[in-house]
């Protein structure tokens, strides 16, 4: 079911020709200022994996995949979900050394993602992924490069208010981190959602940490596959939106599963029938590097910058006749 938010007296700062100078410079600039931060290289990325190599990603488990017959082929293919899993089987066959890495563009059609003022069927991401040794899997070095993405963040946001001085609202560098356990300690009536809005809304900027596994409640603050990142290792980028009034991800990242964390995973999720796949036999038999990566929203960077109330500002979308005649009627322009 599709919902519309309507900030009080909204309306945009931006023209629509203003609104799209200033996403190709935030993609311009963000790409090089994450590269340089990170030590990434471009690369070319699918739109559809083999279903059958275990490559794509399953997100929550009950997303569907949107999937095609391949005429010459006989074959099935699934357009990706996100390139978590296919970026660290580059990184191996690109031969990339520790403190080297990759970026790409993803796109991706999540079929059965929620229509809001964030979610879209359409989902553009900044994917990375960068090979790292034994000894940087911890949560000091995870810290270390969420800071480092945030100040990326923070440089390009600073950018567009010296570009766009009409701006009202600027991003916080400074990242307050915090484990999804701690906040259900701190606010244990209150939903995973609601917490994050009341942590964010006091630090504006912060990392929530340990994402996948359930908490002492016996509840999920959300849900993770279990093949990619490590649980006791990923977390989120928020920020404080000012304009919806409510904690904002651009980010999911984490350092990735090893050969243990793996099996142990895949008995707590309940996926053993993946330990036949391509992907998770090499991981178990330790033949992929060791990784930390993540996915960046395009859109949602765009969106939050800029200070739109709706993700369909700035990027073009299929939405319900509802949301459409909503948003046109209170001013805001979809793509």
């Amino acid at each position: 079911m599709s919902r519309l938010i309507v900030p009080d007296k909204y309306q945009s700062v931006l023209s629509p020709y203003e609104t799209q100078m200033a996403i190709g410079s935030i993609k311009k600039d963000f790409e090089a200022g994450l590269c340089s931060a990170l030590n990434l290289k471009r690369v070319s990325a699918p739109l559809f994996v083999d279903p059958t190599r275990g490559l794509n990603d399953d997100l929550n488990g009950v997303e569907r995949p949107v999937s095609f017959d391949i005429k010459e082929t006989g074959k099935t293919a699934q357009v990706v979900h996100s390139l978590a899993k296919w970026k660290r089987l580059a990184l191996k066959n690109y031969g990339f050394d520790a403190g080297e890495g990759l970026y790409t563009d993803m796109n991706a059609i999540r079929r059965d993602e929620e229509m809001d003022n964030l979610h879209s069927i359409y989902v553009d991401q900044w994917d990375w992924e960068r090979v790292i040794n034994k000894q940087d899997r911890n949560q000091d070095f995870l810290k270390s490069i969420v800071i480092k993405i945030v100040n990326a963040i923070a440089d390009v946001d600073e950018q567009m208010h010296r570009d766009f001085p009409q701006l009202r609202y600027g991003l916080s560098r400074n990242v307050s981190f915090i484990t999804t356990q701690e906040l259900e300690d701190m606010y244990p009536d209150k939903t995973p959602k609601e917490r994050e809005n009341i942590y964010l809304k006091e630090h504006k900027t912060a990392f929530i940490m340990q994402i996948g596994d359930k908490l002492r409640s016996g509840e999920k603050h959300d849900g993770r596959a279990p093949d990619y990142d490590d649980w006791t290792l990923n977390g989120d980028i928020l920020f404080w939106n000012e304009i919806l009034g409510c904690a904002f991800e651009v980010s999911s990242m984490g350092i990735r599963v090893d050969a243990k964390s793996l099996d142990e995973q895949l008995k707590k999720a309940e996926c053993d029938n993946r330990r036949s796949m391509e992907f998770h036999k090499m991981l178990l038999n330790n033949e992929l590097p060791l990784t930390i990566g993540g996915g960046i929203g395009q859109s949602r960077l765009c969106m939050l910058i800029l200070e739109k109330a709706h993700i369909g500002e700035v990027q073009v979308s299929i939405w319900d006749d509802k949301t459409v005649d909503e948003a046109k009627a209170c001013g805001i322009m979809l793509l």
